[in-house]
């Protein structure tokens, strides 16, 4: 097990993330959120996440289908890590299975280097959110 500290700019948010194995990927999402955004996301399960503060101190934002929470930080605006949100019904008939857990936008975690990271690409924006 690897444990990564993390937090937004100012420090506001604070976080432990522990993987199983080395972080071998960053996800870049297509959706227009997420482009604009520009995040690099790793998938962690939901008891890999330590939060060093409570979530209701956190900014929410919800959109589209209201399935994903982002959570920021109400001080410097980023957002550290997010609740992804649940497949379309055509995602769904595609085989895509429904995650619970935590996207971790690895841009957050203390000295930790994406470069060297293969990208895996999510086609977010050809989504159709039908629910």
């Amino acid at each position: 097990m690897t444990r990564h500290a993390g937090s937004c700019h100012c420090g506001y948010v604070r976080f432990e993330v522990e993987v199983e194995a080395e972080i071998d990927h960053k996800r870049i999402c297509d959706c227009s959120i997420c482009h604009k955004r520009g995040a690099l996301i790793y998938r962690v399960p939901e008891a890999a996440l330590t939060l060093h503060r409570s979530l209701s101190d956190l900014t929410l934002y919800e959109w589209g289908s209201r399935t994903a929470k982002d959570c920021f930080c109400p001080h410097c605006g980023i957002l550290p890590f997010r609740r992804p949100g649940a497949p379309t019904a055509a995602e769904r008939a595609q085989g895509v299975m429904p995650f619970d857990g935590w996207a971790i936008n690895l841009r957050c975690l203390d000295g930790f280097d994406t470069d060297p990271l293969p990208v895996r690409h999510i086609r977010g924006r050809a989504s159709v959110h039908d629910d």
